[in-house]
C-alpha cells in the first residue's frame, strides 16, 4: 500500500510539477535570451539612426556633388569608428560587398548575406542575422540601407561578437538550473513528508483493521484530543469501532451464555418429568397428569423463547414485512390486556385500566403491535411480587397515541437504564428469559415509525411509555 501511494504520487503530482518546471524553465530561458539579442540588436540599430542623422546634413551644388559628400562621410566614419574593439563596420555595395570595413580588410570569413538580404526586402531596411563564423564565433550582424544616395555605397553593416552574451546567458542558465532544482528538491522534499505522513499512519489502520479481522478486539490506535485532522479522526473512528465491536462481543458471550442458561432450565424439566412419566404405567396417578402439565408449560416457554429470538432476527435483518392498516388502538390494548389478564390474576397482581370511550385510530401492523404489547405486559407481571398493581394508561395528544404500562416491580438498576433496550443485553436485576423482549420491542416501534421510552425508580418500579403517529384521513 505504501508503495502504491508513493507511486500514484510520483505519477501524479510530482510528475506535474517537473513538467511545470520544464515549462517555465523553458519560458525563462527564451525570454532571457531574446532580451539579450535584442538589447544587443537595438543597440547596433540606435548607431544606425544616429549615422543616418548625420548623413542628411551633408550637401552639394548637385545631386552628385551630394552622394559624393555623403559616400566621403561615410568613409571617413569608418576609418575614425571608435568602437573598433566591440563592433565591425563596414560599408557594403548594391551586392552585398564589402566596400570599406573598420578592420580594413573585406572581413571575410566573419559576414553573412542573410541581413543584407533580408534588410532589401523588409519595409524598413534592416536585415539581422545570427551564425558562427568560420573561426567558431558566435556573432550578430545587423544590416542597415543608407536612406541616401552616397555614389556605389548602398548598405551599412555592423557586426558584434556575442561571446559575452553567451557567458552571461550560460550564467544565468546555471543559476536558473539551480533555481529549479531547489524548488524541485523541495517539492519532492514537502511531497514525501506529506506522503509520509499519510502512508504512516493509514499503515497503522491497515495493520489494525487486519489485527481486529483476525479477532483481536484489544487494539486500539493512538488519538489525539481534539482531532488535528482527518487521520486522527479515522483513528478515533477504528477505536471507536474496536470497543464497540469488544462490547458486542462481550454481549454477545453473556447472552449465548443466559440463552443457554434459560433453554437448560425447560429441558432439564421436561427431561426429569419424561423419565418419571416413563415409570409410571397409570395415566389416572396424578403426578401422571402434573407431569404432562409441566412438559406442555416448558414446551410453551420454549417455543415462545425460540419465536422471540427468531422474530428479533429477522428485525434486524428486515425480513418481516409489515402489514399495517388503520388500527383502533383502544381495541388492540384491550383485547392484548383480557389475554394477559389471567395470568396477572394467577400471579396475585391487581390490573388497573379505565378504557376510553373514543376510538383513538393508528396506522400499525396488528401482530406486531400485540407482540409489543404483550412483551411489554409480560416484563411488568415478571418482575412485580404478588400484591402488586399494574397500571395501565391510555391516551391521545396532538399528534401521537401514548399508552403508558406501570408496574410496581424491582425496577431498573441506574447503570443499565441506557443498555436495557439494547440486543443481548439482561440487566443486572434481571430474571428468566431471553434478554431481547426490549430490543425486540423496541425494533418493532421503530419500524412503525414510533417510540419506546423508559422510566425506573430501584425498588419501586418502572413506567413504559409507547407512542404512535395518529392517523389521520
Amino acid at each position: 500500500m505504501h508503495s502504491g501511494i508513493t507511486r500514484r504520487w510520483i505519477r501524479g503530482s510530482l510528475l506535474v510539477t517537473v513538467l511545470l518546471l520544464v515549462v517555465i524553465e523553458g519560458m525563462f530561458l527564451y525570454s532571457t535570451t531574446r532580451s539579450y539579442y535584442d538589447g544587443v540588436q537595438q543597440s547596433m540599430y540606435q548607431r544606425f539612426s544616429s549615422i543616418s542623422g548625420q548623413l542628411k546634413v551633408y550637401g552639394g551644388d548637385t545631386a552628385r556633388r551630394t552622394a559624393a559628400n555623403r559616400s566621403l562621410a561615410l568613409r571617413r566614419m569608418v576609418e575614425q569608428f571608435s568602437d573598433k574593439d566591440k563592433y565591425e563596420f563596414m560599408l557594403l555595395d548594391g551586392q552585398g560587398s564589402v566596400i570599406a570595413s573598420t578592420s580594413g580588410t573585406s572581413a571575410a570569413g566573419i559576414i553573412s548575406a542573410r541581413d543584407f538580404e533580408e534588410a532589401q526586402t523588409s519595409a524598413d531596411g534592416y536585415g539581422t542575422a545570427v551564425y558562427t563564423t568560420s573561426t567558431g564565433e558566435l556573432v550578430m550582424s545587423v544590416c542597415c540601407l543608407v536612406p541616401y544616395a552616397a555614389e556605389e555605397i548602398s548598405a551599412m553593416r555592423m557586426v558584434t561578437s556575442l561571446s559575452l552574451v553567451r557567458q552571461q546567458l550560460l550564467n544565468t542558465v546555471l543559476l536558473s538550473l539551480l533555481v529549479a532544482g531547489a524548488a524541485l528538491g523541495f517539492a519532492v522534499t514537502s511531497g514525501l513528508y506529506f506522503v509520509r505522513s499519510i502512508v504512516v499512519p493509514l499503515g497503522q489502520v491497515e495493520r489494525a483493521a487486519a489485527d481486529i479481522a483476525r479477532g483481536d478486539l484489544g487494539v486500539r490506535l493512538p488519538e489525539t484530543d481534539p482531532p488535528r485532522d482527518e487521520m486522527d479522526r479515522l483513528r478515533g473512528s477504528i477505536n471507536r469501532m474496536a470497543r464497540g465491536l469488544a462490547e458486542t462481543e462481550k454481549m454477545k458471550n453473556e447472552f449465548i451464555s443466559s440463552v443457554s442458561h434459560e433453554l437448560r432450565t425447560p429441558l432439564t424439566s421436561i427431561r426429569g418429568w419424561v423419565e418419571t412419566l416413563e415409570a409410571l404405567d397409570d395415566p389416572q396417578d396424578a403426578n401422571y397428569r402434573k407431569g404432562l402439565d409441566i412438559i406442555h408449560s416448558e414446551t410453551g416457554r420454549l417455543y415462545n423463547m425460540v419465536e422471540e429470538l427468531l422474530d428479533f432476527s429477522r428485525l434486524q435483518n428486515g425480513g418481516i414485512h409489515m402489514e399495517c392498516r388503520p388500527l383502533d388502538l383502544v381495541a388492540e390494548l384491550t383485547d392484548a390486556l383480557l389475554f394477559c389478564e389471567p395470568r396477572i390474576q394467577q400471579e396475585g397482581l391487581e390490573l388497573s385500566y379505565a378504557e376510553p370511550e373514543e376510538m383513538i385510530p393508528v396506522y400499525a401492523d396488528p401482530d406486531r403491535l400485540r407482540q409489543v404489547f404483550i412483551n411489554v405486559l409480560d416484563n411488568a407481571i415478571k418482575y412485580s411480587a404478588p400484591g402488586g398493581r399494574i397500571t395501565v394508561k391510555l391516551w391521545a395528544g396532538e399528534y401521537k397515541a401514548f399508552v403508558e404500562i406501570i408496574d410496581q416491580g424491582r425496577g431498573i438498576p441506574p447503570e443499565d437504564i441506557g443498555s436495557v433496550k439494547s440486543k443481548f443485553v439482561k440487566g443486572s436485576n434481571a430474571v428468566r428469559g431471553s434478554g431481547i423482549g426490549l430490543a425486540l420491542v423496541d425494533s418493532i416501534m421503530t419500524a412503525l415509525d414510533g417510540t419506546l421510552d423508559l422510566r425506573s425508580t430501584l425498588g419501586r418500579g418502572t413506567v413504559v411509555t409507547l407512542g404512535l403517529p395518529l392517523y389521520r384521513q
